[in-house]
């Protein structure tokens, strides 16, 4: 009997969880329309990218995307949904211990965000297109450091899981740790965030993922913030499919990276996320891996263009069977990483 009402209450919970994700959509798909009208009145075009990430000028990239943004493209739709995470998440009697911290984290990280789409929006050809690199660097470690700096002082988080090691006392170190993820997360997803729809069906498929891993663990707050987003982000990928009608910017790239990034270390599972995040790895990856090749072999590229995304499409791949192959990879990637999960447990 016991067990009856044990799988009950859990099922109670899990439909909650369900019915807030159907809610994130349905808030997001109401204010689309809001920003789209904004956006288009306002001009809110994204600026070409002349430099390439590995380095040098990126004269593939240009010449792949050259009619793309003819078009006109606006930009910063991460507006949307970080705008109805807000409202769902502050609305909600979701525990505040587990969801206060992505929340914070998401929306400083979309505040530098917004400030460097905003700052790209309103340059031209004879200014940076955006933030430096370098500050934009040191803005989001402080973020990261201060939230780190809250998960080991005020929940009191020392200590990380690992399989085989067990739990492994970090002490200070821990806030390091939530540094690193948090940080490598939200530029790794940025990277990835280079091709109509790609970035969008990857996320559900994270998100997705660690809502499962939060379920298990019994940490509906946790699952309640991933399936909100899961909602808000089909949303978001309905109109970003191609052709695009308008893209996420960096105020939607790095407040969601960072989102999942301090969700793997609340769950305690940091050995999961490089899995999950596979083809964010792969993309990042690609972008070092040229840049070390043009250094060390006097110009010489291992990729035609990084990240990896258009490297295919300088080969031949269309644009769509780019980014279905990639969503494809990234379901694979969450189930291995739900695999490994479960077996680590």
């Amino acid at each position: 009997m016991n067990r009856i009402l044990h799988i009950a209450i859990h099922s109670h919970d899990l439909i909650q969880m369900l019915l807030l994700s159907f809610l994130g959509f349905a808030i997001s798909m109401t204010i689309t329309p809001v920003y789209t009208t904004i956006a288009y009145k306002y001009q809110w075009w994204k600026k070409v990218r002349t430099d390439a990430w590995s380095g040098g000028e990126a004269t593939v990239y240009a010449k792949l995307h050259a009619a793309k943004h003819k078009r006109h493209i606006p930009n910063m739709a991460g507006l949307v949904f970080i705008v109805t995470i807000t409202i769902v998440i502050g609305f909600t009697d979701l525990v505040r211990s587990q969801t206060w911290l992505p929340l914070a984290g998401m929306l400083a990280a979309g505040s530098i965000g917004l400030v460097d789409d905003i700052m790209n929006i309103r340059g031209n050809n004879k200014t940076i297109a955006g933030m430096r690199a370098k500050i934009k660097f040191i803005l989001y470690s402080i973020v990261g450091l201060a939230g780190g700096f809250w998960f080991y002082e005020k929940i009191g988080v020392h200590s990380i899981y690992l399989p085989l090691i067990h739990n492994w006392n970090l002490g200070i170190g821990i806030v390091i740790l939530f540094w690193l993820v948090v940080t490598a997360t939200a530029n790794a997803v940025n990277i990835t965030d280079g091709l109509d729809g790609l970035a969008g069906g990857l996320l559900v498929s994270s998100f997705l993922a660690y809502a499962i891993i939060a379920a298990i663990e019994s940490k509906y707050a946790i699952t309640g913030f991933c399936l909100v987003t899961v909602g808000a982000l089909l949303s978001y990928t309905w109109f970003n499919i191609y052709p695009a009608r308008f893209f996420m910017g960096d105020v939607g790239s790095f407040a969601l990276g960072t989102a999942l990034g301090i969700i793997a270390v609340q769950t305690n599972t940091v050995y999961v996320l490089p899995i999950i995040g596979a083809v964010y790895v792969m993309e990042t990856g690609s972008v070092i891996i040229n840049r070390v090749s043009k250094k060390l072999r006097h110009g010489k590229k291992v990729f035609l263009s990084s990240p990896i995304h258009h490297h295919f499409e300088a080969i031949g791949w269309p644009e769509t069977k780019v980014t279905m192959r990639f969503w494809i990879l990234g379901q694979i990637a969450a189930v291995v990483g739900l695999i490994v999960f479960l077996i680590g447990r």
